[in-house]
């Protein structure tokens, strides 16, 4: 009977879609799983190589199935999908997996150890509170502008929301001003978890030696290197700078044809989280190079 080769998984929450290869590419298995009966069964199956795509569930799963012996690679769904044949099922997508895995240029995505994962998530916290914040504050300006009041934009114009709170300077409805009150006491809250997780992150920033290194680089704060060390994977992943860069979006997009270099604005792949953060430290580096006295500072001026 031929060995086994490759595997690949189609994982989802209670089923997994199960299929494998030889080392010629023939299909020797496809089977449907419970989470427990893979776990039991990739336990007692040779090592070989099986391949998901990063998704939910997939670095837990993967670091499981490396204890057994297995190498497990993992691929971004992206690259995955030209590789689906005619309609699309769960066997067709691990048959899919496959066939991206047998490819000798295919890239993979790192695998996250459980402190990395840990802290893209309260990443991910932040930005949800953020993103509340934004939405209460919106929300603020529309009441008050429905009753003629056009607070100005920002810290500025919630401060007026409570002066107008406080001395009741406004004819509004006695529920208006209920919800005025509600809606600012969600914002003042949103505030303090936002304060209180920065901080958070910044301690763990400190003690964390990949984080430190970061932030000896000019621009580059706790918190993004925080989500840089997090989320960025591991380095040796990359063969040099440029492919990092690319793997966030940071480089131009290229439609080039007929001999002509044709590049347009960049391509905004990637995590569109960190990318932002990073634009974020150039403009800084952009707006103080004027005071800095090194070679950055002379190249950026």
């Amino acid at each position: 009977m031929a060995t086994v080769t490759l595997i690949g998984i189609d994982i989802g929450k209670h089923s997994f879609y199960l299929v494998a290869h030889d080392v010629h590419g023939n299909i020797l298995l496809k089977r449907q799983f419970g989470r427990h009966s893979l776990i039991d069964f990739l336990a007692r199956h040779p090592p070989c190589r099986i391949v998901m795509e990063a998704c939910c569930g997939a670095h837990w799963l993967a670091r499981k199935l490396a204890g057994f012996g297995h190498a497990v690679p993992l691929i971004a769904p992206q690259y995955v999908r030209p590789f689906v044949q005619g309609n699309k099922n769960d066997f067709l997508d691990a048959q899919a997996i496959c066939e991206a895995a047998s490819r000798p240029t295919m890239r993979y995505v790192a695998v996250k150890s459980p402190e990395q994962q840990a802290q893209s998530a309260l990443h991910r916290l932040r930005e949800a509170r953020i993103r509340e914040r934004v939405q209460t504050s919106n929300q603020i300006h529309a009441l008050l502008l429905e009753f003629g009041l056009a607070l100005p934009q920002g810290v500025r114009g919630l401060q007026q929301a409570h002066v107008l709170l406080r001395e009741h300077d406004a004819a509004l409805p006695e529920g208006a001003w209920r919800v005025l009150e509600k809606q600012l006491q969600h914002h003042d809250l949103l505030l303090q978890e936002i304060e209180t997780l920065d901080r958070e992150i910044a301690a763990q920033a400190k003690q964390d030696d990949v984080a430190r290194r970061l932030m000896t680089v000019p621009g580059i704060g706790p918190i993004t290197a925080s989500q840089l060390a997090a989320d960025a994977g591991n380095a040796k992943g990359y063969g040099h700078a440029r492919d990092f860069a690319a793997s966030l979006g940071l480089v131009p997009r290229q439609h080039s044809t007929g001999g002509k270099a044709k590049l347009l604005g960049i391509s905004k792949r990637g995590d569109k989280s960190l990318r932002r953060l990073l634009v974020q430290c150039a403009h800084v580096i952009m707006q103080r190079a004027a005071h800095w006295d090194s070679a950055l500072a002379q190249w950026t001026a």
